[in-house]
């Protein structure tokens, strides 16, 4: 079923560092507690255990027991849930983000950019497909923290709806967490979400959250901008896509050239 309207919910929280039973429980209590009307909700960056590289102690197999949490949960909220797990599959470990629709079923996206600064890339294999959702009728391309940093590679030549970003991004780098979300907003036409963690991890690194919505012409329509944990939820709507883009036509006149 087609909609007009797609209420977005934001979960901006700490993380319990490595403990993924405490991480599910929280977040069940913290779906629970949504009070709106929403069809999708949004965790951040491996929210089972923090930004880890123990791949080889916290990894869960493919259909592992947060998958399964994470159907529960969108069955019960009868809510699309997206966010990253660490997984592993055919010997490999992978920062995967994981899209569960209402009814159970669910979409797959392997982080592309792995970051080099932590050694993830030495941990964690890259993905090499990029994922578009249909939900709802709204063409949805969910990518992952440092993907961020990487515009060719979030271009909107689906012409999707929804740009989204799970993230685990350090407060030090605050600045260009907000400047590049609203760019990619601008740049694509289209909404823009990221959702970042607050709180220490286990290594020290200090995370400030700052998780927005940005409209098709980069405007914060979200409300909630500060450091401390908060639930927001957010209505974005396929009018001000189609007037938008039907007054502005720069996506018509974006250069034509393919990854290799």
């Amino acid at each position: 079923m087609n909609s007009e309207t797609l209420n977005v919910t934001l979960i901006q929280s700490q993380l319990h560092w490595e403990n993924a039973e405490e991480n599910r429980r929280m977040f069940s209590e913290k779906i629970n507690s949504i009070s709106e009307e929403t069809d999708l909700i949004i965790l951040p960056e491996m929210f089972p255990t923090g930004f880890s590289m123990n791949a080889s102690t916290l990894a869960e197999e493919t259909n592992g027991t947060t998958l399964n949490w994470m159907i529960t949960e969108a069955k019960k909220s009868n809510s699309a849930i997206t966010g990253s797990v660490i997984v592993s599959e055919n010997n490999n470990f992978y920062n995967r983000l994981f899209f569960v629709f209402p009814d159970g079923n669910y979409k797959t996206y392997d982080k592309k950019h792995t970051f080099t600064l932590a050694g993830e890339h030495k941990t964690y294999s890259k993905g090499t497909e990029r994922l578009i959702v249909d939900y709802k009728g709204w063409k949805i391309c969910p990518l992952v923290c440092y993907d961020l940093r990487f515009p060719v590679w979030a271009r909107n030549t689906e012409d999707y709806d929804l740009l989204l970003y799970v993230a685990n991004w350090p407060k030090k780098r605050t600045s260009a967490w907000d400047a590049l979300l609203k760019a990619r907003a601008i740049e694509n036409m289209s909404y823009c979400i990221g959702v970042n963690r607050v709180g220490f991890d286990g290594n020290d690194h200090e995370y400030s959250g700052h998780s927005a919505v940005y409209d098709v012409l980069g405007e914060q329509i979200s409300t909630k901008e500060n450091e401390t944990e908060f639930i927001e939820t957010v209505s974005i709507t396929k009018e001000h896509i189609a007037a938008t883009r039907g007054h502005l036509k720069f996506l018509q006149d974006r250069d034509r050239f393919q990854l290799e």
